[in-house]
Order: C-alpha cells, then sequence, then structure tokens
C-alpha cells in the first residue's frame, strides 16, 4: 500500500469515528440546544435572513452556521447527528488542509502524523461535534492561512488560484462568525510577512478581483439584514464583537493562562511537545523562535503566537475560541516528533500507543458528557410532549428556558416564554432572558410569545401544555394545570380542561405514550 493510501484512509477512518461519536450523546445545553434549534427554526420558518431562537431574531452571529444545519436537517432529519453535521463536516476539512499544507511543508510522513495527532485529539473528537461556530470559523482561518500563505511561496509571483481561494476562505469565515474570519488572517499575515520581508511579493496578490470576490459572498447578507432590520450592524459588530472583546461584564471570565492551558488539553500530549521545543530553543538561542530555519516555520509560530495572544487578551475566554490554532499547533508537534523520535526502535509502538489512549480518551469523555447532558436535558420531557400534543397545540415554558425542548419535539410554533421580562431587562445579565427580550427588539411581532407570569395563573385553553423547570416553588398557584410527566431537570403539565383525552399524536403515529416513557427510561 502506498504512502499516499496510507494517508486518506487514516484521514476517512478519523473522520467516520467522528460521525459516529456525534451520534452517541444528546444535545449539550446550552449551546448544542440553542444552536441546533436556530438551524432547525430556519428549515422550519423558511426564513433565510434572520436567525431565530423560538421565533425571535437571534444576531448573535452570522448565518452560515444555520444556513447548513438547515440543509442537513431537511436531507437527514430533524436529529442531534444531523446538526452535528455542519461542524464534523468542517473538522474533516480543518484535518484534510492541515495535510494537504503539511503534505507539502514536510513530506508525506510528517503529514500522516499530524493527521493522527490531530483526528485522535480532544480537538477534532469533542470539539469537532460541537454545535457552534467556532469550528466552522476555526477551519475557514486555517484554509485562509494556509492559501494565501502558499501563495505568497510560490517560486516567480503569488500564486493567483490560492490567492483567490485564500480570500474566498476568508470570506465564508466571516459568515461563520464575523470580522474574526477576516481579522486572524490578516494579523497572521501581516506579523509573517514582516517577519520574513515578503511585502514585495504580497504588493503583487490579485488584490482587486479577491477584495471583489470576498465581498461578493461576505456581504450580501450584511447589508439586506441592515436593510430590513436597521439595528443589526450595531448589535452584531459593535456590541457582540467589539463589547464581547473589550468588555468585563460577559460570562467565563479567565486570566491569561487559560488558553495555553486549554492547548495542552486539546491537543494532548502532543503540545506539550511543541513547549518543550520552544522552551528548548528560547534557552539554547534565546531568539531563534523569531529567527526560523525557514518561511514557514516562522509561519507556524507566529500563526500559534499572534492568535492565542489575541484570545487571551479579552477577559471572556471559552474553549473554542482556540481552534484556530490547532493547524500550527500540530504542525509543529509533528516536525518535532519527526526529529526527535522517529528514528528511534520503540517510536512506531509509542506513537500508537499515545494515539490509542487519545482515542480511549475522546470515547470516555464522549460517553461522560452524554450522561452529563441528560442531567439537564428536556429530552424526556419533549418526547412525552411531541406523543401527546397535536402540532397546534400551544407550548408554555416557565422557570427557566429548557434549549433543546423545540429541537427535541420538533415543534412547529414558537412556545411561549414566562418570566418577569420588565425586571429581566433592568437586571438580566449575559443569559437567556437578554438572548430573547433582545432578540425581541427586531421583530415586534415575534415578540408576542415572550408574556409575564400572570398567564400562568389565567384559565388556559384545552390546546395548551406547560413545561416548567422541577422546582415550581417560585411560579405561584398552578391549580389550573395537571401534572401528566416529571422527567429528569424538567416538568410537563397539561391544562385542566383538557385532561383526560387521549394523546392524538400517539394515536396517529400508532405509538402510545408509555412507550414513550419506557423508551427515556431505558435510555436513563
Amino acid at each position: 500500500m502506498s504512502e499516499s493510501r496510507k494517508s486518506w484512509l487514516s484521514l476517512v477512518g478519523l473522520w467516520m469515528l467522528l460521525l459516529v461519536l456525534a451520534a452517541l450523546r444528546p444535545l449539550a445545553l446550552p449551546d448544542e440546544g440553542r444552536y441546533g434549534d436556530v438551524g432547525r427554526w430556519m428549515m422550519v420558518s423558511g426564513d433565510w435572513l434572520a436567525p431565530r431562537l423560538d421565533g425571535i431574531p437571534f444576531f448573535h452571529k452570522p448565518p452560515l452556521l444555520h444556513w447548513l444545519q438547515a440543509i442537513t436537517l431537511s436531507v437527514a432529519g430533524v436529529h442531534a447527528w444531523s446538526s452535528r453535521l455542519v461542524p464534523a463536516l468542517h473538522a474533516g476539512l480543518m484535518v484534510l488542509s492541515l495535510y494537504l499544507a503539511a503534505r507539502h511543508i514536510a513530506g508525506e510522513r510528517t503529514a500522516r502524523r499530524a493527521v493522527w495527532m490531530l483526528g485522535t485529539s480532544l480537538a477534532f473528537l469533542i470539539g469537532g461535534q460541537y454545535i457552534n461556530h467556532d469550528m466552522l470559523v476555526g477551519t475557514w482561518i486555517g484554509i485562509a492561512v494556509w492559501c494565501f500563505a502558499g501563495a505568497i511561496m510560490a517560486r516567480d509571483k503569488p500564486a493567483k488560484g490560492l490567492a483567490l481561494a485564500g480570500f474566498a476562505a476568508c470570506a465564508l469565515g466571516v459568515l461563520s462568525k464575523g470580522l474574526i474570519g477576516l481579522v486572524l488572517p490578516g494579523l497572521v499575515m501581516f506579523v509573517w510577512l514582516s517577519l520574513t520581508r515578503q511585502w514585495g511579493k504580497a504588493w503583487r496578490m490579485p488584490w482587486l478581483s479577491g477584495l471583489l470576490l470576498f465581498s461578493t459572498i461576505a456581504l450580501p447578507w450584511f447589508v439586506l439584514g441592515q436593510q430590513k432590520y436597521p439595528g443589526l450592524f450595531d448589535y452584531l459588530i459593535i456590541g457582540q464583537h467589539f463589547g464581547r472583546y473589550t468588555g468585563s461584564t460577559f460570562n467565563n471570565q479567565w486570566p491569561l493562562w487559560f488558553f495555553p492551558v486549554v492547548l495542552l488539553a486539546l491537543l494532548l500530549p502532543w503540545a506539550f511537545l511543541v513547549l518543550w521545543q520552544g522552551l528548548a530553543s528560547g534557552v539554547r538561542h534565546k531568539l531563534a523562535l523569531l529567527k526560523p530555519a525557514s518561511p514557514w516555520q516562522a509561519l507556524l509560530w507566529v500563526w500559534l503566537i499572534s492568535i492565542t495572544v489575541f484570545f487571551s487578551l479579552p477577559r471572556s475566554k471559552l474553549v473554542g475560541y482556540i481552534l484556530p490554532v490547532i493547524p500550527p499547533l500540530t504542525l509543529l508537534a509533528a516536525q518535532f516528533w519527526e526529529e526527535r523520535f522517529a528514528h528511534k526502535p520503540k517510536a512506531p509502538w509509542a506513537f500508537g500507543l499515545l494515539c490509542g489512549l487519545n482515542l480511549a480518551l475522546g470515547i470516555g469523555l464522549n460517553h461522560l458528557a452524554g450522561e452529563h447532558s441528560l442531567q439537564r436535558s428536556s429530552r424526556d420531557v419533549a418526547h412525552a410532549l411531541a406523543c401527546r400534543m397535536d402540532p397546534h397545540d400551544t407550548v408554555v415554558v416557565a422557570g427557566g428556558y429548557p434549549y433543546d425542548l423545540p429541537f427535541e419535539a420538533n415543534l412547529k410554533q414558537p412556545v411561549v416564554v414566562v418570566s418577569d421580562w420588565p425586571e429581566a431587562r433592568k437586571s438580566a445579565g449575559d443569559n437567556w432572558q437578554r438572548e430573547m427580550f433582545e432578540g425581541a427588539d427586531f421583530d415586534p411581532q415575534a415578540a408576542q410569545v415572550l408574556q409575564g407570569p400572570e398567564v400562568l395563573t389565567q384559565e388556559p385553553p384545552a390546546n395548551h401544555w406547560l413545561v416548567t423547570s422541577r422546582d415550581v416553588s417560585t411560579l405561584g398557584d398552578l391549580s389550573l394545570w395537571q401534572k401528566v410527566f416529571e422527567g429528569r431537570a424538567w416538568t410537563l403539565w397539561q391544562s385542566a380542561v383538557s385532561a383526560g383525552k387521549s394523546p392524538k399524536a400517539a394515536e396517529h403515529k400508532g405509538l402510545s405514550c408509555s412507550d414513550h416513557h419506557r423508551q427515556e427510561q431505558r435510555q436513563q
């Protein structure tokens, strides 16, 4: 078997494993419930302009993830797996682009080693199937950097095809998560070109056609969105971009050491090789890292350091932010292994053992993550609701917002969300209430699903259902509702005037609610 064939089989095998893992756990909350249902709602509503959460505009991020999810959900059905197919496809693309670049830079054997390092890491096995925007933007940032650098490193003049591919990747990065899709490749290229003194070539890039291609792909959604929703630019760019980067009131605040530690965990144990290499070079040659042996080595270190510093500066930090530096970190580790260990007699066994341990760790953590998600999930209640309700019934939620409920029950109408909204506008932090009332400001008609606590004390019609948290002590009098199902974290109630009616949806499906209950009991 040829070396190239071994590499391609490795790529396919690791990606197939990722798809299997993506089917084995419920939606993680809140992120996967939120983003999974935004994509599902886009499919249900047919509104491809405004991403919506429970029918309310949700402009925290641009729409590429949701567009692709609407397609995969319509083709493969409404399941967690079909929603995770979008980040999984991008994770596969990240590994593929790493392989192609590494093969060009360091040869076939190092490229295949990089594939196994990344493909057995937590960054790939867990991050590669997690439903949010991070894997998408990390992949397109990586492709943009590889393409721009490849274009610059062409012998005579910049390779136009690669350069245009880089501009297209930047545009898709912007549609994935906003300005960082352009800013971070630009930051890496600026520092790298300055360090390696290649600005002469950079000015010969196809800037006019590249910027035209970028604008054609990236800008139409922003222009159309701003026309229909005049506050979109201020909310998305000023608030969700600059506000989150410079603000101190958002969740998940961590110190400067957060991302270096995260990288050591995401690419365990290979990232320690890069740390070792960096420390050894610094001790022996002082500024050797600033004057690497080749422009490609300079690119990898600039890429790794500049983006890590960029994301370390703001106070609010999430693990997925750092995914754009996984490709250069992996290739540096693969090169270091080839230089220091590959020639040793037991190196193949050691490498295989480490990859096997990583696979076991990834599979084990995937299982534990699924068990943890079940403790907060409304999936059991959603299935009980789906088998009892008519598609046109009204669902009310109180005591919180079960992000995965609309997705798991595949609801065709927005749920009514009960809270003290005037008070929430005064005191809500970076939470689900703020997501909803800020989004409702863009669409007053959609805002009608946000109702006050008085809804629970008014006699509901026969076609109403209520989902509450297990603790109902703060919800007041629920005498007009009858409890019909108690799940792990949420409880299902039916309007008292309709109690005792036969479950219509279950009759249509030929499946009773007791069957659903038994299925859930077996899954617990």
